[in-house]
């Protein structure tokens, strides 16, 4: 039975996207129905059709009717490895790379690699494979898929730790499976010792069998119909820290697959989470790894009743289906009076289903009780224990003022319960305010109940009245603790919101990489107290050095925290591979993870569009990052993820806008040098035509004009090429120059020396700044801009009129001006001053003689230096031509 295509997690279907490389798993029920056989036999029959085929790694317990299928098939030797102090052959992922075959086998999926490999699962293996484009065949049984892992335990009893996430199996091209008779099996097992019984082969078949019909249901199902069928469906599993919880997840996770619905996992922290063991801790944290590694939606929610949280959530976002684990107890006092989680489920959400699943264990799996807990909270202080005297001390001091006073014993009553308010209030825990209460009644009977300084109570109403007064106290005790828990939890949330919008913020007005990056940084370190350090990518998307103020290196940028004494090791070459395989496989990497788990830091990739635009690499000298620390770096890095994504496009939008300027002054060449070329070369042609035809007839003074006219075309053809040889210094592509630092007064004495050649006559005023001025500039570029301004203020103004030239500095900016004492430029020729060719076939004011495209290429230089050019005309008369230069190269990455 095949089965081709199949759906999966974001991450795999993104194979689709990029040429990567097809699996294609050969799926059992069970160990010895022919697997590794039959994915041989397959793989000899692409190497006859000429299918570079490579045997990658097969168990070494391979029958040998197997082992004779390798003749002929080409294999990676295994590498070996100490795990343990016990030397192991394992799969040779790096040498697989390197070879890079178009096929590739490997048998056992879901195999966990020894230690020192860089992955912890084969599977992960299996996945570098396809993204560097390797096509792989693999071997699977079906008690190693995760969602069905509980159904195969209860049939075979067996508690399977090498198993695989379900999106592996989904997101398979193909699935063949191989299946034989249970009885055929039964008699392959005979020489062995067989721990499964015939009817549990059936089940194990049955399945796998019901596993790869559902995936081809879910294929040729009509998605149309099937929205329609599911519309509305949304499930919310209940996690805790009980390690039964695991058993719903995986339930949930079956069921959201079969009604193609999303579901989300739900976690709520309350007083009692801060009583956890290690041992829990870590139980939640794998609930809510596998809840994510199965395709749920993780919520972390705090607060007290987790009933009415949970209800609260349900509502919001429209859960239909809620699931919960449940062991059996025994009836006590409380649950008389205390109803159980779902009994309180059905009493707040009468509309949602309640699905309970029964735990394997002897304890409840949602929320165990907290058999540590009394002991945690005997654990004193000496701070509270002084606390609680001293609240008990001046309560029983103002009490005696109080006696004193001849005020009633109700009011020195109303004192203890106020002094049990404040030590609940300044102290830790239930255990203060608990004991503050006891004593409170026991030291009011002793000093203020006759008979005096005994715990005899004559009257009879005082027994009934120390009851109230103990209830009282006790439950000002807990509230109180109950609201200071409360009011901790939402000052963290109200914290965590608060540094999330002011990142927000800052990076919304940030622009440039390296400002984003240096920003990112800095946040980073102090939140997290740790180094942190930061992988941007270039225009092929890999990893790439930008050189930090603080630390550099040879792969990222480096921010030291104080809290450490030296973060330099992630700059190292091992660190900087770590962040390499995370922009190549846009997953997590390092310490704390299930690859690389080596280094020294925890990388996490910074994905848009699905796109990797940089990776952050934190430093765990202090220890791994915790779980809320790992969910904070999330949110922050998505907010880093906009602002890049902001910036990229920035970038892109000033390319393509550089691409278009360029496009135009390429245009405006032609049209210019079409347009004015013929004006100079008809007026060569026709005074040598003269020459030629008419040279004997010609008086002298006409001949001298006519030559006159000739030398004075080719001079201005000769000064059109000297401009058009200035364009062609302007960088081809980028529209960039080659720019150096050059004091303004020399480009202007350079320029001015040789108009002065051209036009001996003419008179040129200089005023330049007493201080030496340098500028950014490429110096052939800006003297050309300044001989075509100079010619053309000659060319505008009278044969006695001086051309002032001013360089002047205005803040980061170099000013040159030029102007002329002439007519002045007409009000519609300044919309296309600096055009070479004018609309509606009207002649720009310097489409004669003198200029023809000067102004339009002073233009497209000026550009090309990132500065800013205009024209206006002086209330005395004549014109102005200015143009500004930035005293500061722009840093390429803002």
């Amino acid at each position: 039975m095949k089965s081709q295509g199949g759906g999966g997690v974001q991450d795999i279907r993104a194979r689709a996207a990029k040429k990567t490389g097809k699996l294609k798993i050969f799926f059992g029920y069970a160990p010895g129905v022919g697997k590794t056989y039959a994915m041989l036999d397959d793989a000899r029959s692409q190497l006859k059709s000429r299918v570079d085929v490579v045997v990658g790694y097969l168990e070494p317990h391979t029958g040998s009717e197997t082992i004779q299928l390798l003749d002929g098939l080409p294999a990676l030797p295994p590498k070996t490895v100490n795990h343990k102090n016990r030397y192991r052959k394992e799969f040779d992922l790096d040498a697989a790379l390197q070879r890079k075959p178009e096929l590739l086998l490997v048998d056992v999926l879901a195999h966990n690699n020894a230690d020192g490999m860089r992955n912890k699962k084969r599977y992960q293996d299996i996945e570098e494979l396809l993204n560097a484009g390797i096509n792989v065949y693999t071997t699977v049984n079906v008690q190693h898929i995760e969602s069905l892992r509980d159904l195969v335990q209860d049939i075979t009893k067996v508690n399977e730790q090498d198993t695989i996430p379900d999106y592996m199996f989904d997101s398979a091209d193909k699935v063949e499976l191989i299946d034989i008779e249970p009885d055929e099996l039964m008699k392959r097992y005979a020489e062995k010792k067989c721990p499964l019984s015939l009817e549990s082969l059936r089940l194990l078949r049955e399945t796998a069998m019901r596993k790869v019909t559902d995936r081809i249901v879910n294929e040729n199902q009509n998605e149309q119909l099937l929205s329609a069928k599911t519309a509305g469906i949304k499930l919310l599993v209940c996690i805790s820290s009980s390690p039964s919880a695991a058993k719903c997840i995986r339930w949930t996770a079956r069921s959201a697959e079969a009604f193609h619905a999303p579901w989300t996992a739900l976690y709520i922290e309350d007083m009692e989470s801060r009583y956890f063991t290690e041992e829990e801790k870590k139980n939640v944290q794998e609930n809510l790894d596998l809840a994510e590694l199965l395709g749920a939606k993780i919520v972390t929610l705090n607060g007290h009743g987790l009933a009415s949280i949970i209800a609260e959530y349900a509502r919001l976002i429209g859960i239909t289906n809620i699931v919960i684990g449940k062991s059996r107890n025994k009836r006590t006092l409380k649950t008389l009076f205390d109803p159980a989680l779902e009994d309180k489920l059905i009493g707040l959400l009468p509309n949602i289903e309640i699905h309970i699943i029964p735990s394997s264990g002897p304890r409840r799996s949602y929320r165990e009780p907290r058999r540590k807990r009394i002991s945690k909270d005997l654990f004193l202080s000496w701070p509270d224990i002084w606390k609680t005297i001293g609240g008990l001390t001046g309560a029983t001091l103002l009490s005696f003022g109080l006696r004193a006073l001849e005020f009633g014993n109700q009011n020195i009553i109303m004192v203890y319960i106020l002094s049990v308010f404040f030590i609940s209030r300044l102290t830790m825990g239930y255990v203060y305010g608990i004991t503050a209460s006891v004593l409170s009644v026991l030291v009011f009977n002793f000093f203020f109940v006759s008979p005096l300084f005994t715990f005899y109570a004559i009257q009879t109403g005082y027994p009934v009245t120390f009851v109230i007064m103990l209830v009282v106290a006790l439950i000002t005790s807990t509230t109180t603790v109950r609201i200071q828990t409360q009011a901790r939890l939402a000052a963290e949330r109200e914290g965590r919101t608060e540094l999330l919008y002011e990142i927000n913020k800052r990076l919304l007005t940030t622009r440039g990489l390296q400002h984003i990056v240096t920003l990112t940084n800095e946040y980073i370190v102090k939140l997290f107290k740790c180094s942190a350090v930061f992988y941007t990518r270039d225009q092929y998307g890999s990893a790439n050095l930008h050189r930090s103020s603080s630390h550099h290196g040879s792969s990222g940028i480096l921010t030291q925290s104080p809290a450490e004494p030296d973060a330099s090791f992630l700059l190292s070459e091992r660190e900087s591979k770590v962040a390499q395989w995370v922009f190549t496989n846009q997953k997590q990497a390092g310490a704390g993870t299930d690859t690389h788990i080596e280094a020294g830091a925890y990388y996490m990739p910074i994905i848009s569009q699905g796109d990797v635009l940089g990776v952050v690499g934190i430093s765990c000298l202090k220890g791994r990052l915790s779980r809320n620390n790992r969910l904070l770096l999330k949110m922050i890095i998505s907010q880093v993820a906009m602002a890049l994504e902001r910036q990229y496009l920035s970038d892109e939008q000033r390319q393509i806008l550089i691409e278009s300027e360029k496009e135009k002054m390429r245009s405006n060449l032609l049209r210019a040098i079409s347009h004015d070329l013929r004006t100079p070369l008809t007026g060569i042609l026709g005074a040598s035509s003269a020459i030629l035809e008419n040279g004997d007839h010609l008086d002298k003074e006409t001949h001298i004009q006519l030559v006159s006219n000739i030398k004075e075309d080719s001079q201005w053809l000769i000064r059109m090429v000297e401009n058009l040889l200035s364009v062609t210094r302007i960088k081809e592509g980028t529209m960039n120059v080659a720019k150096t630092f050059e004091a303004a007064e020399e480009i202007v004495a350079e320029a001015i020396s040789r108009t002065r050649h051209r036009y001996p006559d003419r008179k040129i005023a200089v005023q330049v700044p007493e201080d030496l001025l340098l500028v950014p500039m490429d110096g052939k570029l800006i003297e050309q801009v300044l001989i075509n301004l100079f010619e053309n203020a000659v060319k505008h103004s009278p044969d006695d009129a001086v051309t002032a030239v001013r360089v002047t500095k205005a803040g980061a900016q170099a000013v040159f001006e030029v102007s002329d004492n002439g007519p002045g430029v007409a009000e519609e020729d300044f919309p296309y001053l600096f055009e070479s060719y004018v609309p509606c076939g009207k002649r720009s004011s310097d489409s004669a003689r003198g200029m023809g495209i000067g102004l339009s290429i002073c233009m497209s230089i000026i550009k090309a230096h990132n500065g800013k050019m205009e024209a206006a005309n002086k209330e005395q008369g004549g014109a102005v031509f200015r143009f500004t230069l930035p005293l500061e190269e722009e840093n390429i990455y803002e």
